[in-house]
């Protein structure tokens, strides 16, 4: 497993705003380089028994217009499947969810695969000016880093993940990246001390502390 700073670096974050019929949505943009051919990355984030080891188990109907539950997590329909290229689903979850979607795209490049995932969501406003886009964009950070553990070979089992969550790697991979997610959500011209304010609150959820 790479070093937590090293797999931080790998990704390049962005975070933006979409017009969604009348309402605003955020967006978290991910993108990274895997070492590994579209066709590989692809059978890895489309899998279902690929999915289970560097995610979360999930079952359902795995066509356009079928259904898909993350145990314990999202679900929702897959609106569009282009097979090692595009693959965009809604993310639903909880009892009144809004509206909420995932993209993810493949660019082959030079034996390589870049991978794009970018998350389209309307949340209550009281969430978004305590959180921030990092309350989002950490939880797809620690996705990518067991993507990229997996499709290293260097993945972890069930319960050796369930362990790490609370090693002080696991705090420090957080923190790191509530801190980028922080720096993108400056970049839009966000007020400085919502920033502060929005990564220290994100952190502490995800850490408990």
């Amino acid at each position: 497993m790479g070093e937590i700073v090293d797999e931080i670096g790998r990704v390049h974050r962005k975070v933006g705003t979409r017009r969604v019929a009348s309402e605003s949505a955020g967006t978290v943009l991910l993108r990274r380089t895997f070492d590994a051919g579209a066709a590989e990355v692809w059978s890895a984030v489309t899998s279902p028994e690929r999915i289970a080891r560097w995610f979360l188990p999930v079952t359902g109907e795995f066509r356009v217009g079928g259904s898909y539950q993350l145990e314990g997590n999202a679900g929702g329909e897959i609106l569009e499947c282009v097979p090692e290229e595009r693959l965009r689903v809604s993310w639903l979850f909880g009892p009144d969810p809004g509206f909420s979607e995932v993209e993810v795209r493949l660019t082959p490049r030079d034996g390589s695969t870049v991978f794009e995932l970018e998350h389209v969501s309307v949340v209550p406003e009281e969430f978004r000016s305590q959180y921030g886009p990092g309350a989002v964009g950490i939880g797809w950070d620690l996705a990518l880093l067991g993507l990229g553990w997996h499709l290293a070979g260097d993945g972890l089992s069930p319960e050796e993940a369930v362990e790490w969550q609370s090693s002080p790697e696991a705090r420090a991979f957080v923190t790191r990246s509530g801190e980028e997610w922080g720096r993108a959500f400056a970049a839009t011209g966000a007020d400085p001390e919502t920033v502060t304010a929005t990564t220290v609150a994100t952190v502490a959820f995800y850490t408990g502390e």
